[in-house]
């Protein structure tokens, strides 16, 4: 259940950066790249501290956690990159 909420969050999150950046920005290149770059970063750091709680806190090992990692963190942004190409 915590993964499906960070991977909404995440596909949230994304939908909210590109939509600011296209409407702060006037939907130019360089303010949609800026926010897809913004949200990859940070996104790394949200499913990195995940990680990070999940191996020192819960007591998960490593190697169960690099899966949900890369999953949190690929999936949304992929999604802000295939956003990002298709409203270029």
């Amino acid at each position: 259940m915590r993964t499906l909420l960070f991977l909404l969050g995440g596909c949230a999150l994304a939908a909210a950066c590109l939509g600011l950046a296209r409407l702060l920005g006037g939907g130019n290149a360089n303010s949609l790249t800026g926010a897809t770059l913004g949200f990859v970063a940070l996104g790394f750091a949200i499913a990195g501290a995940n990680l990070w709680i999940g191996v020192n806190s819960a007591g998960y090992a490593f190697r169960e956690e690099l899966p949900i990692f890369l999953l949190i963190f690929l999936v949304p942004a992929a999604l802000a990159v295939l956003a990002r190409w298709k409203f270029h």
